[in-house]
């Protein structure tokens, strides 16, 4: 029987929620592309509750327990003596979520002997020293897609609330005042700008293909070109490196994973390359910024605004910098962790753990690491260092 330890973030402070603002969601059976969307033999939760936190349990005790399994659920992950530190040695299983993660560093995984999967409900593996897994036989998966779109709206809602000032408008309203001309001081039309992503995978192409109606030049930059239909359809322009797109750009949106040809890749030096009053966007990895150089091009206006939700490290201490940093609209790490996304990942989740536990192979696009190697969606995201 296999221990699985699954980590998860907190309920909200009022408690686990009773009821809900909608009594249903969606059907999204595939994605575009033709993936389909998870399909777990059963699920033993209701699409659009809470299961991303402790008392969600992402649906999977009744399935575990059922089975002779043991799950263990906490939010307890980091500090000396951590639930999370204490259960490991002997879990067979690890789960956890970008927006909460437990951090598998080398050290972590060779503590744990019996480890064999790590599980990522979501997208995004860059929590898991990805070297040490392949060192140590640990197979690392990911509910690949499952929250991809989620996170291309929020970039799109990200971008139209920094360009047209949404926030600092909504403050007026909320301290009952009516200051036209501060709103506006700083508020444009996206209309005609130029606006270029970082990577054009599965979130990129999604946030060009959204913003495409908004009459806007579209840019972008990947290691891996699109089909010149795809160009062609939406009008895109192609350049080699971030380096080289950058300087065209009015609106810049990171979506690449973060391995080590992306880390610190927005520093001083890029920044300086963009346009001034430029906008960054950066739903993808914290790390892929410099954190203190993104402050510094806010204060001296070189970016008029910079907006994401993701941190270093997760969750941010109180006192962190981009708290408190001009022009910015960041938000803590749920753009991919919706009601409408987690019922997708919480069904991948338990897609992914069936297949384990009976020997069945695991969706290729599920896999990043297998058989000691990058494998599936992994090789073509991410890149080992040893």
């Amino acid at each position: 029987m296999a221990k699985v330890l699954c980590v998860l973030y907190d309920d909200p402070t009022d408690g686990y929620p009773t009821t809900y603002a909608r009594d249903d969601l969606p059907a999204i059976g595939r994605y575009p592309g033709g993936q389909t969307a998870p399909t777990p033999e059963a699920i033993d939760f209701t699409p659009g509750h809470l299961l991303g936190s402790v008392s969600g349990e992402l649906g999977l005790r009744s399935f575990l327990e059922k089975a002779g399994h043991t799950l263990v659920v906490t939010s307890d992950k980091d500090g000396d003596g951590s639930v999370f530190d204490r259960e490991l040695p002997d879990a067979d299983v690890v789960i956890s979520q970008p927006f909460w993660p437990a951090y598998l560093t080398a050290e972590r995984i060779a503590a744990a002997g019996n480890l064999k999967l790590a599980v990522t409900a979501g997208i995004g593996s860059d929590h898991v020293d990805l070297d040490a897994a392949i060192a140590h036989g640990v197979t690392v998966a990911a509910v690949t897609y499952c929250n991809s779109i989620s996170v291309a709206e929020h970039v799109v809602m990200m971008t139209l609330s920094l360009v047209r000032n949404y926030l600092p408008s909504h403050q007026v309203v909320l301290d009952g005042g009516w200051n036209i001309g501060d709103c506006v001081a700083r508020s444009y039309d996206l209309e005609g700008m130029h606006v270029g992503t970082v990577a054009a995978g599965r979130i990129g192409l999604a946030v060009l293909r959204r913003l495409a109606p908004f009459d806007v030049k579209l840019h972008y930059t990947d290691r891996h070109r699109l089909p010149e239909a795809v160009e062609r359809e939406l009008g895109l322009v192609f350049h080699a490196s971030a380096a080289e797109m950058v300087p065209h750009c009015d609106v810049v949106t990171v979506n690449a994973p973060l391995h080590p040809e992306t880390e610190g890749l927005f520093g001083d030096e890029l920044l300086a390359t963009m346009k001034r009053g430029a906008y960054l966007i950066n739903t993808a990895r914290a790390k892929i910024v410099d954190g203190d150089a993104v402050e510094r091009a806010l204060c001296s206006g070189q970016l008029a605004g910079y907006a994401g939700d993701v941190w270093y490290p997760q969750p941010a201490p109180a006192d962190h910098p981009w708290r408190t940093m001009p022009h910015h609209g960041m938000t803590p790490h749920i753009s991919g962790s919706c009601l409408s996304a987690q019922a997708r990942y919480a069904a991948g989740t338990r897609e992914i753990l069936e297949a384990w536990l009976a020997g069945r192979p695991i969706r290729d696009e599920y896999l990043i690491v297998d058989g000691g190697a990058l494998a599936g969606t992994g090789a073509h995201s991410y890149s080992v260092t040893k």
